[in-house]
């Protein structure tokens, strides 16, 4: 078990109390016990905070002059990490312990799992039952491909990528080091692209063939059931250390900005560039061919139809939620707006007539 003071110099965060207490795991502020360390990045958990049995709590200034304050707050043997950013600090802390845990993937390859002799496939990989690597594919070192995966025709996965169970990869694709691609994500499955070709008798939907790929970069996280599609003609590319929910889809030709995070059932169109640094809420969509600027934040369920040209605005498109029948009140409103409009547009011309 590590030491407090091993910790906070691993993690660059200042320490209050014993530094030679050894904490063993993290855990939420109501379950932690001495030999835990929990965080407060939020004043509403204050209380929560005092009341706390965790060993060593990470917190920022503010808070831990708070604590120091509040009664009974100098819990016997407590020590605090003082941090810039308490939450990215417990999550670094969280991923240091996850990963003192044994590995369960050892590596080598599953007997039941299938391998192009053309595809290549470094010893320290890890390849589950009934995956398939066809021909041309090629992992980096490290890579983990769990139960019942496919890797396709001259797809490139980067060093220590992991890829659980029954994620499709289709031909062509590459994916950069350190990603995480969760169950069900589909990776270049066609665009939905088709052209109208329709007359007065009839007509048909002409498919338009998706020969590019999807670039993905490094330290990507891609959630269950997302699916990725590959580009028309150019590819589809989502940049470093995007983080991106489950059941989001991408359309083809777009563009990902670096660090940009994807909440769930969000839905991007085709050809759509989103800036870097962008924060998509759950369930918004966009329209196809547009740009939005860097570090634009997108309310859940907002639909945005324009592009957005002025870097770190804030867009909401829904109402909140309220009371129905206040609902069915506000919308007949809502309905009878345009009348209002020209019953105002009348009154004023009304009035500077007579002026």
């Amino acid at each position: 078990m590590p030491t407090a003071i091993e910790l906070a110099n691993q993690f660059q965060a200042s320490l209050v109390g014993d530094g030679s207490i050894l904490l063993d795991s993290l855990a939420p502020l109501e379950r932690a016990t001495p030999q835990q360390i929990s965080f407060l990045s939020n004043p509403l958990y204050r209380q929560q905070a005092v009341d706390s049995a965790a060993g060593a709590l990470i917190v920022g200034q503010a808070d831990f002059d708070y604590l120091q304050t509040a009664s009974a707050a100098s819990k016997s043997g407590r020590v605090y990490f003082l941090a810039r950013n308490p939450y990215a600090t417990f999550a670094r802390m969280a991923q240091y312990f996850a990963a003192q845990k044994p590995n369960q993937r050892q590596p080598g390859v599953h007997p039941q799992a299938a391998i192009d002799p053309s595809a290549t496939v470094p010893a320290s990989c890890y390849i589950g039952p009934f995956v398939h690597i066809a021909a041309g594919a090629v992992l980096g070192e490290r890579v983990s491909i769990m139960a019942n995966t496919t890797v396709g025709a001259g797809a490139r996965i980067g060093d220590d990528t992991v890829i659980y169970p029954s994620v499709s990869i289709y031909a062509d694709c590459d994916i950069g080091q350190r990603c995480i691609i969760h169950s069900g994500a589909v990776i270049g499955a066609d665009g939905f692209g088709f052209a109208p070709d329709f007359n007065a008798t009839g007509g048909e939907w002409v498919k338009i063939p998706q020969t590019g790929s999807v670039l993905i970069g490094d330290d990507v996280e891609i959630g269950a059931s997302t699916t990725i599609d590959r580009g028309a003609m150019s590819n589809t590319v989502i940049g470093s250390g995007c983080k991106i929910d489950n059941q989001v889809q991408i359309g083809h030709n777009a563009v990902i900005g670096v660090c940009t995070v994807i909440a769930g059932c969000a839905g991007i169109s085709g050809s759509t560039t989103i800036g870097n640094y962008c924060v998509i809420g759950g369930y918004a969509n966009f329209a196809g061919h547009l740009t939005i600027a860097d570090r634009t934040t997108v309310s859940g369920g907002t639909s945005i139809i324009r592009s957005i040209t002025e870097p770190g605005q804030h867009f909401t498109g829904v109402y909140p939620s309220m009371p129905h029948a206040a609902w069915e009140k506000n919308s007949a409103i809502a309905r009878g707006l345009d009348k209002i409009r020209q019953r105002l547009r009348l009154l004023e011309k009304t009035k500077s007539g007579s002026d």
